[in-house]
């Protein structure tokens, strides 16, 4: 697959680690019951979907936990262009243990006691018309991102969706 005809930045290496990277960061925000931490990452769609799910937690009086999470494999399978954006299929399998407590610590249900693998499939989408977010500093102010903690600019509070300068999730199945 030849994406860098279309993206002369890709590097299939670094998008790899970069799609491991995200998808440990949502499960960790998703254990936080909070995904601002993610949000600049995904597509609206995509982060109502889980926001909705971190909701419903909350209402419950649960934390949803991934204990020993790790990814055992990211595959590229595919890959489209239309002329606007480009589209890079991925399939992860995932393995953690997957089990919800109240808000005391106490198990509620799930499985606590060995890992599951689970698979999923994944949608990053570049659109076309992106900027170059050069050396991680905020395009407002000037000023060093760290974009691994927030879309938020720490010193002018500019947002930074990721959406306007690299691949962000548009498709991911709600697990």
């Amino acid at each position: 697959m030849d994406i860098t005809k279309y993206d002369k930045n890709y590097n299939e290496t670094t998008f790899i680690s970069k799609v491991d990277h995200i998808f440990i960061m949502l499960l960790s925000a998703i254990m936080d019951n909070d995904l601002s931490s993610v949000k600049h990452y995904l597509s609206e769609e995509v982060y109502n979907n889980f926001n909705n799910l971190v909701e419903t937690y909350k209402e419950k009086n649960y934390i949803r936990l991934f204990d020993e999470m790790n990814v055992k494999s990211t595959e590229i399978t595919d890959y489209s262009y239309d002329g606007e954006k480009i589209n890079i299929y991925v399939t992860l399998i995932s393995r953690y243990m997957d089990y919800y407590v109240d808000d005391n610590g106490d198990y509620v249900k799930g499985i606590n006691d060995h890992r599951i693998e689970t698979k999923h499939k994944i949608i990053f989408t570049k659109y076309l018309n992106t900027k170059e977010l050069t050396e991680k500093r905020c395009p407002n102010c000037g000023n060093t991102l760290n974009l691994n903690s927030t879309g938020v600019c720490p010193y002018c509070k500019q947002i930074i969706n990721m959406k306007d300068y690299d691949y962000i999730i548009t498709k991911l199945d709600v697990f």
